[in-house]
């Protein structure tokens, strides 16, 4: 195999194919890339049994051929070549990578041992990519990262006609957001295909896909192992699905609350900063929010406490919840509005508060357009 090509798309296409490979592996030959080059370019695989990336670029190909080469290694030695063209050739069991003045030998691994990348399916349908990312970026950071319970650690979208869905929990919040579909007939009736996707590869998903215009997604199903795939700008991920079954949090959130606050997002978030930095780990803050605005307590210690007001609009009674800084500092950096509004909602105890609703809010007195919606409860939300 030889073959010359661009450093700059060399480098990213190996990243690219890299990204999704876990940092350690009990199988030393998925950790390779493949490589693969013909008359029409060059291919760049990589497969854990979990996930796949391939990319294809463009590259002068001299010989065509297959090899098998350290992932991150290629990576890293990519990331730093001089700016001139990348020539690659292989002989024997040793490949060599030259640019400019620099110059290394590699080692290659044997490629009839690589298992085969995952077939994909029919297409599903598409999504704009640009609103799948900001929507994925929104709910995956409401997903645990607790590896006990794995069917809380993805995202579950629910495809239905016309429309997306993506929700996310970790038993304490719950995320939820709903964009464009377009799938033809694929999922037409009442009965919405579900998808349970790991939150971690759908990030990647949306980092790297977010400005490819459209994004296909094919969800299929063979000998047992369901999957998704995720193709735009020659680029695919391949996803294991997992397995179990999601838990029904979307009849957790209220059809209407008449109790909301409504403030400023920037500033509510700078306060919650200020106020946690006294917090012992884990620990709540306190917000009440009355008729004359909100104030923010912390009491961190014997040897530090904190507090502060912003103004708010109140509707309705006047309510004190305590809630982890930072999980409501997540809801609030979703909500991609000026001003954000807090819902209240009740309990059949009078003495113990309700989930808080986070949504965004145009103005002061104008709700927000979009669909997303937080749910934050101090206690679990899922016994």
């Amino acid at each position: 195999m030889k073959f010359q090509v661009n450093r700059d798309v060399f480098s990213e296409a190996v990243s690219f194919a890299v990204k999704l490979l876990p940092q350690r592996t009990t199988l030393p030959i998925l950790s390779g890339v493949l490589i693969k080059a013909t008359a029409d370019g060059l291919v760049l695989s990589s497969f854990d049994y979990e996930v796949s990336s391939q990319t294809e670029i463009q590259a002068d190909v001299e010989e065509p051929g297959t090899v098998l080469v350290s992932g991150r290694l290629l990576a890293e030695i990519a990331g730093r070549l001089p700016n001139a063209p990348v020539r690659i050739a292989t002989e024997e069991s040793r490949i060599s990578v030259s640019c400019g003045s620099a110059s290394f030998t590699l080692l290659s691994m044997p490629v009839e041992e690589y298992p085969s990348i995952p077939e994909i399916g029919e297409q599903s349908g598409l999504v704009p990519a640009e609103e799948f990312a900001a929507a994925v970026a929104q709910v995956a950071v409401a997903a645990s990262r607790d590896d006990v319970t794995p069917v809380i650690t993805g995202v579950q979208l629910e495809v239905r006609e016309n429309s997306l869905g993506l929700v996310a929990t970790d038993r304490y919040r719950v995320a939820v957001r709903e964009i464009d579909w377009d799938g033809g007939n694929v999922a037409a009736g009442d009965e919405a295909i579900t998808a349970l996707v790991p939150a971690r590869t759908l990030q990647e998903v949306g980092k790297t896909l977010g400005n490819a215009g459209n994004i296909s997604v094919a969800i299929t199903s063979r000998d047992d192992r369901e999957l998704i795939a995720f193709s735009a700008d020659k680029k695919t991920v391949t996803s294991l699905l997992i397995k179990g079954n999601f838990p029904p949090v979307r009849r957790l959130f209220p059809e209407t609350v008449d109790n909301y606050a409504v403030m400023n997002t920037a500033d509510l978030i700078e306060a919650t900063r200020r106020v946690a930095l006294v917090l012992e780990r884990e620990a709540a803050l306190r917000y009440s929010f009355t008729a004359d605005g909100l104030t923010l307590e912390a009491i961190g210690s014997e040897q530090a406490q904190a507090s502060e007001s912003i103004d708010a609009i109140l509707t309705g009674d006047d309510t004190v919840v305590s809630l982890k800084p930072q999980f409501l500092l997540d809801g609030l950096g979703a909500v991609h509005s000026e001003f954000v509004r807090i819902s209240f909602t009740k309990t059949e105890n009078p003495n113990k508060p309700g989930p808080v609703l986070i949504t965004s809010q145009t103005s002061r007195e104008q709700a927000g357009a979009d669909s997303y919606r937080y749910l934050l409860q101090p206690n679990l939300l899922l016994r």
